[in-house]
């Protein structure tokens, strides 16, 4: 059944047609995702869907009853509203039933009508209360907490508009999943939230019942949330693809060769009629006036060109030397807290280094430390000699407002690339700024536009190390794919931050992880390695505490069973010198014994024993990886690795003890034992 539905929408901002006779279907429990070139109009598109924006001419008609919530990419949270009154009661239709219960318990109060009336008013205020609990209940609070808690905000009383922006970001997040709308309604909701953080809102929201219009530039949220892809095309036009992300890039890239084929059908058929009509006279003669018509008509139509992308490039840089960067024992405190603790890095020639960690871990604090912008409390930081340094600065303080595109981009009428002169204005339009797009301020353009442009501006710096700090944001998909390729062709080292998940599978060749507790840790591979190596890493160290807490506790039962005056446990022995092995000596001719029937207790403890060592193997496994664990290897967790070895050594034993017994239940079986 239809949801929601736009009807012949049209929207221009003075001579440009945003909109025109646009149709738009939405579904109920569909989850749709919304693509489109930067400047397409896609969360113009949601505000009108919203109701926060009003179109030219034409309606958008909604269920009788269904309710819409809409995260915009800047929330918006009323005057003097605190963390608490925006999330006691975000459920809207909870907010309505909550509401509409009080009004009525204070007409109650000094109500002076007949009892039946009254009668009729306590059924009603029942059917509200009853409202009230299928929506939730009255103390929502707790699970807003809850909620928040994941979101890495804790302060439940204090004012938004005290608060940053990636904070009162994720408090409009909390605020939208706690709704439960029939429809919501999302735009880039990843922004200002980490990895670890975007990862735990995918799953909220596949969770999540009811309809999702979702515009993103995370292509994970795309494929794993999404059902259908609906593309805003230049000029306003939509068209929609079944399916998730993965699926979408398959039928465009059908739809581009049956284009191509199509376009080298209609060029031959061309060539063929132009050869034919230079003839002369006389062949045109034998054609038709019509055909003549069709042929001059379809050589004036243009056909297929596939649609532009930024044609990002970096120019030539010098070659590094052996040293790119590195640090070691860097310590840096902002007053008794310690953001990096003993971080020590090494960046060589060829790596593109993925920094990532919760929000406020210190991930600009490092790059900025590492760059010389901030100084280290102690430790030291040495940048090689041939480094030159090109840094992107996730708040984009380079751009200056008020300059041009143009005068933004370089000081030079002429840019090198590649080896290759080119004028400034040839290489800006190859980034999808036309000439008169040129002549704009730089405060005028959209966040990504200016994304665009800091990173043209940084390229042409001949830098051959690129750090990086949220490069993604803002940026549409395709002009990703070109940075993706192009961080990945490029010869010097980079230095990457971005909550990107998809963009770190592709790009990054380590990750360096910044826990929190002021440590960094380098794995190797890209995210998903990280998130496989560190799942196993807290697996094992989870393990081992377990197994500690295991061999302390029987220590200590053991200890306490020998001051009660027993003796301690010891296991049997092979034999020595002067002990009598079995079947040899005076007995040797005697024909072997009879196996003998083990009791059923012994029977038990066999048929569980190969169990027994199964699982103390795994655990003697997982106690290796524990002890060669880089993030047991350096930084303040050096100091558990002597608990670890012992922990290991007591897995190692007790191993020795299972086999041992396992020997001595299967001899005994065999009637080799006396």
């Amino acid at each position: 059944m239809t949801l929601l539905r736009a009807a012949d929408l049209h929207l221009a901002f003075g001579v440009r047609v945003l909109f025109e006779k646009l149709e738009f279907v939405i579904e109920e429990n569909e989850r749709v995702g919304l693509i489109g070139v930067n400047g397409s109009g896609k969360s113009t598109l949601m505000k009108i869907l919203a109701g926060a924006m009003k179109p030219d001419s034409g309606e958008i008609q909604i269920q009788r009853g269904a309710t819409v919530t809409y995260l915009p990419q800047e929330p918006h949270f009323p005057a003097g509203a605190t963390v608490a009154s925006e999330l006691s009661v975000a459920n809207l239709k909870l907010r309505a039933a909550v509401s509409a219960h009080e009004a009525l318990s204070k007409r109650l109060e000094t109500f002076q009508g007949t009892p039946d009336e009254h009668d009729k008013l306590l059924l009603q205020m029942g059917k509200l209360a009853e409202d009230v609990d299928a929506h939730g209940g009255w103390d929502t609070e707790h699970e807003a907490k809850t909620l928040l808690d994941k979101l890495g905000v804790h302060e439940w009383e204090r004012q938004i508009g005290e608060l940053s922006g990636g904070l009162r970001k994720r408090v409009a997040v909390a605020r939208a999943l706690l709704s439960r709308p029939d429809l919501l309604l999302l735009d880039e909701p990843t922004n200002h939230l980490d990895a670890d953080t975007t990862d735990w809102l995918e799953g909220e929201l596949d969770d999540l019942p009811g309809a999702l219009l979702l515009v993103t530039h995370d292509r994970y949220f795309l494929d794993d949330l999404v059902d259908r892809i609906v593309e805003v095309q230049p000029g306003g036009a939509l068209t929609s693809y079944p399916g998730n992300y993965e699926a979408y890039l398959f039928q465009k890239a059908i739809e581009a060769e049956q284009r191509a084929i199509g376009q080298h059908k209609r060029e031959r058929w061309i060539d063929q009629e132009v050869a034919w009509l230079r003839r002369g006279p006389q062949a045109r003669r034998t054609k038709s006036k019509a055909r003549i018509q069709r042929a001059r008509a379809l050589m004036e139509e243009q056909g297929y060109v596939a649609p532009k992308e930024a044609a990002l490039q970096i120019a030539s840089a010098p070659r590094l030397s052996g040293t790119v960067l590195e640090c070691e024992n860097v310590f840096k405190s902002y007053g008794e807290r310690s953001v990096l603790r003993d971080v020590s890095l090494i960046v060589q020639k060829g790596d593109r280094l993925g920094v990532v960690g919760k929000n406020g871990v210190g991930k600009t604090t490092l790059l900025r430390t590492l760059l010389g912008e901030m100084p280290p409390d102690s430790g030291k930081v040495v940048v090689g000699k041939g480094t030159r340094v090109a840094y992107y600065d996730q708040q984009r303080a380079q751009l200056d407002p008020e300059e041009t595109v143009y005068e933004s981009a370089s000081g030079e009428e002429f840019v090198d690339i590649g080896g290759r002169r080119m004028a400034l204005r040839e290489y800006l339009e190859d980034l999808l700024f036309p000439v008169p797009m040129q002549r704009m301020k730089v405060g005028a353009l959209s966040g990504g536009e200016r994304n665009r442009l800091l990173l043209a501006r940084l390229f042409l710096q001949k830098a051959n190390l690129l750090v990086l700090d949220e490069p993604t944001n803002d940026l549409d998909l395709v002009t990703l794919n070109v940075l993706e390729r192009l961080l990945m062709e490029f010869q010097g080292a980079v230095l990457l931050v971005t909550h990107d998940r998809y963009f770190l599978d592709k790009v990054a060749t380590a990750i360096l992880a910044l826990e929190g507790d002021g440590s960094a840790i380098r794995y190797p591979g890209n995210y998903d390695s990280y998130r496989t190596l560190k799942a196993q890493s807290e697996k094992a160290a989870k393990d081992v505490r377990n197994e500690a807490a295991r061999v302390q506790k029987a220590d200590a039962k053991e200890a306490a069973r020998i001051d009660a005056g027993g003796s301690p446990r010891s296991l049997p022995t092979a034999p020595g010198a002067g002990q009598r092995i079995p079947g040899q000596g005076s007995g040797a001719n005697k024909p072997a014994p009879k196996p003998v029937k083990l009791s059923f207790k012994q029977q038990k403890e066999l048929e569980g024993m190969e169990a027994l060592i199964e699982q103390a193997e795994e655990r003697r496994v997982a106690a290796e990886a524990a002890l060669v664990d880089p993030a047991n290897l350096s930084g303040p967790r050096v100091a558990q690795l002597p608990a670890l070895q012992a922990a290991h050594d007591a897995i190692a034993s007790e191993i020795e003890k299972l086999y041992a017994r396992w020997q001595e239940l299967q001899d005994l079986a065999a009637g080799k034992s006396a």
